[in-house]
């Protein structure tokens, strides 16, 4: 009896190139050369850069969807001869503006060169500093929208974890350090930590997201070396700020010792802040076999931990009860989404989704829960069962440019 035929190989995304646009929906799911989902058909297609960083994670499609999507530039284009990798004259996809949102999902990319050239020694330590220096502007423009992101992760591309991982922690590690008063350098050296923290084990991060098995030994040799590896390649990069390198190095161990690689018993500021964001935000991010804690639990499990000190007390309130992202009940009935937190004279914002008779409220209003009414009751802590709210239809197509020529 004759063995079946093997599946089709995927189909390169060079291959395919006619088909997107910078700034344009891509018509297929964009996977890595693993078979790891990359983009989510319909995503945007940033520019030139986020295409060569596809094209090194060995950037294909699927056949059927990669003939799908050329069957439908072949009928748009009329049924004329259109060839096998793209469609006719006039009907290239259409290109929308670009928004924050839009910019914050290049930072992924952006980040994923930065880090990958670590590893080849091609990336310098001004590259980083800058690159810092741009997220942290991209925060300070809506820092609300920024916590929803590290929230509301709908995103299953698990083999970029350990990039949004390290903004996510980039953002949480931004706004704690601002809450404890930290002067403006400090803040941007804790940023800076979180970004690079898993500089030497990005792929790693990405496999370990993916399995319901504990980390074999193998594994396990290489979590215990990160914190020095990274460093080290920070150092051949040309980083010399040693409180930058101390975070790195450090920021797995744990005051009072018990922690790794070395065991210390003290810890330096910016390594016990980075280690407080780093846990908190891994415990709110999904995995393929695990979901994410609440908010609320990992801020509880983060402040038995710390034992209420100021690192746990300043992550929460910076963060917020309910964070931007965190779907809650109001007194009236409704069940509504956080995008706003408190701030003097407000309430934490939420926009109402339903109402207590479960159906849609009209236009989603957006409530001050300062007002009695409107109030907080308690949190919907079961995430897998609430609806998909895509930041966008809450917060709008925030900073519109023109789209990429």
């Amino acid at each position: 009896m004759n063995a079946p035929a093997p599946p089709p190989p995927n189909v390169p995304l060079g291959e395919l190139m006619a088909l997107t646009a910078p700034g344009a929906p891509l018509p297929f799911a964009v996977l890595d050369s693993r078979g790891r989902l990359l983009l989510a058909a319909g995503k945007q297609l940033q520019d030139a850069e986020q295409l060569n960083a596809l094209m090194e994670r060995g950037g294909c499609v699927d056949p059927v969807e990669a003939e799908a999507a050329r069957a439908a530039a072949r009928a748009a284009a009329g049924g004329g001869a259109a060839a096998a990798g793209g469609g006719g004259a006039g009907t290239g996809p259409v290109v929308r503006q670009r928004t924050w949102f839009d910019r914050m999902e290049r930072q992924i990319w952006a980040l994923d060169d930065l880090l990958r050239g670590l590893g080849r020694g091609s990336t310098q330590a001004a590259q980083i500093e800058a690159f810092a220096e741009g997220y942290i502007a991209l925060v300070e423009r809506h820092p609300d929208a920024a916590l929803y992101l590290c929230v509301r992760q709908y995103d299953r591309r698990f083999a970029l974890y350990a990039l949004t991982h390290a903004l996510h922690t980039a953002t949480v590690s931004l706004l704690t350090a601002r809450q404890l008063g930290w002067a403006p350098e400090a803040q941007r050296c804790a940023v800076r930590a979180a970004l690079t923290m898993n500089a030497s084990i990005v792929e790693l991060q990405a496999r370990m997201a993916e399995q319901n098995e504990t980390p074999n030994a193998r594994q396990m040799a290489q979590i215990r070396a990160h914190p020095q590896e990274s460093a080290q390649l920070l150092r051949q990069a040309g980083v010399q700020d040693v409180e930058w390198l101390q975070a790195i190095e450090q920021h797995h161990e744990r005051p009072g010792g018990g922690g790794y690689p070395q065991g210390l018993n003290e810890v330096g500021t910016q390594a016990h802040l980075l280690r407080a964001a780093d846990v908190f935000t891994a415990k709110i991010s999904p995995r393929a076999f695990r979901a994410p804690l609440t908010t609320q639990l990992a801020a509880r499990q983060l402040f038995q931990e710390e034992k209420g000190g100021p690192v746990a007390a300043g992550l929460i309130k910076a963060v917020g009860v309910y964070p931007p992202g965190d779907f809650v009940w109001l007194k009236n009935g409704d069940a509504g989404i956080v995008v706003q937190r408190a701030a003097p004279g407000r309430g934490a914002v939420v926009v109402s989704l339903f109402g207590a008779n479960g159906r849609p409220v009209p236009g989603s209003p957006r409530r001050d829960t300062a007002q009695p009414e409107f109030g907080i009751s308690g949190s919907l802590a079961e995430k897998a069962n609430l609806p998909r709210v895509l930041p966008e239809q809450v917060y709008g197509l925030l900073d519109q440019e023109a789209p990429p020529a």
